[in-house]
């Protein structure tokens, strides 16, 4: 374990909901408990996050609210000015640990800033990958799964994400009814669970904010009746706690690969097993048939539902504080970084990692959320313009 006690640390976080989130937002959650357990270790922490955020520590918020809690914030005015105002102070800091996606590298290669992390929470499209790319000389990258990595980028380490256990209640009998909960996107698999636990015979409970309207109302919200199907909308803390320690399973089987899953430690934490793909990430979150059971598509899934009830919730709950605690995260991003620290800017890419970011960027097995189309004038393996080395 690396001891950095007294070191001067910014986290950047996104700004979409406040911090702590009072339900769904991941990004803001994980930057949230890495602010919390490096101070908790001596780190003098400063949080850049959104307007109404609390933070035992100092703080710092240009945005005036998460830009989801009042539509009416421009996000692209206010999030330029929220990592404006970080590197406004980088001179009061020894490290930057970004968890803002991919604006504050455009940031960093015009800047002589304390050494940058970037943790790496998922990529929405393909041409995010510019970004990260031109990034590289500046920023070291940190993932959060093995599975979510990029092969034009290198790493530090994978820092998986971390819960406290110790707000979430275990229950050591299994429920009667099977849970969803996530994005209402086609890429988390809502509709998926409906077809396993309607063939399974069992109740379901969708959780959730609808991502895409349109998949919402047209594959998920016919299939609500109240009784067999059951929309409960956004739980926060208590309810989420009782939903997801009430459950037989958390059903999640994507479609894309996932990048982690927040939702998965949850629910393990509560001693509830998972029933996932068996893609991106899941397969190193859950053990296969320990912890939950890996499904190839529905009928498989459907197959192993009678098996749910015979696996021991203790060792689900055993998994999460081996392996998935706050305490754990903020062990592996200690490394990371000590390692930044002593090697203050990335090495210059290796020819491997420039063979592939001149490789096309659609031809990946990457969770992409969005995938528009691909513009013509980006001529794939034809030498480019590179961001020179500062």
């Amino acid at each position: 374990m690396t001891e950095l006690r007294g070191l001067r640390l910014a986290v950047l976080a996104a700004i979409a909901w406040p911090v702590p989130p009072p339900g769904y937002g991941p990004w803001e959650q994980v930057a949230y408990n890495i602010a919390r357990g490096m101070a908790a270790r001596g780190l003098d922490v400063t949080l850049f996050a959104a307007g109404g955020s609390h933070f035992d520590g100092k703080l710092v918020a240009v945005a005036p609210a998460g830009l989801n809690a009042d539509p009416a914030l421009a996000g692209d005015v206010f999030g330029a000015l929220h990592v404006a105002e970080l590197f406004r102070r980088a001179g009061d800091f020894d490290l930057i640990h970004n968890n803002f996606d991919w604006k504050p590298l455009t940031y960093a290669v015009a800047s002589s800033a304390p050494p940058l992390l970037t943790t790496v929470h998922g990529f929405s499209s393909p041409q995010i990958l510019a970004a990260y790319y031109a990034g590289a000389a500046r920023s070291f990258f940190c993932s959060i799964s093995d599975a979510d990595r990029d092969p034009g980028l290198s790493y530090l380490n994978t820092a998986y994400n971390g819960i406290d256990p110790n707000e979430f209640t275990f229950c050591d009998r299994p429920g009667e009814y099977l849970v969803f909960l996530g994005r209402f996107h086609p890429e988390k698999g809502a509709h998926l669970a409906i077809a396993i636990a309607k063939r399974a015979g069992l109740r379901l409970k969708l959780a959730g904010i609808p991502h895409d309207d349109a998949y919402f109302h047209e594959q998920i919200a016919p299939h609500v009746d109240g009784d067999a199907v059951q929309f409960v909308g956004e739980v926060r803390r208590a309810a989420r706690d009782e939903l997801l320690g009430g459950a037989l399973a958390l059903v999640h089987m994507t479609t894309r690969p996932e990048r982690f899953g927040l939702t998965l430690i949850e629910a393990m934490a509560c001693g509830t097993p998972v029933l996932g793909a068996r893609m991106g990430s899941i397969p190193e979150i859950v053990i296969d048939g320990t912890t939950g059971f890996l499904c190839d598509d529905v009928d498989e899934a459907v197959a192993l539902v009678p098996r749910l009830a015979s696996l021991e919730r203790a060792r689900c709950r055993a998994r999460v504080e081996a392996e998935f605690t706050i305490e754990r995260m903020v062990d592996r991003y200690l490394d990371a970084y000590a390692r930044a620290l002593a090697l203050k800017l990335p090495a210059p890419p290796s020819p491997e990692l420039l063979q592939w970011r001149a490789h096309d960027w659609w031809d990946r097995p990457q969770a992409f959320t969005d995938l528009p189309p691909k513009p013509a004038s980006l001529r794939f393996g034809e030498p480019r313009a590179t961001t020179p080395e500062p």
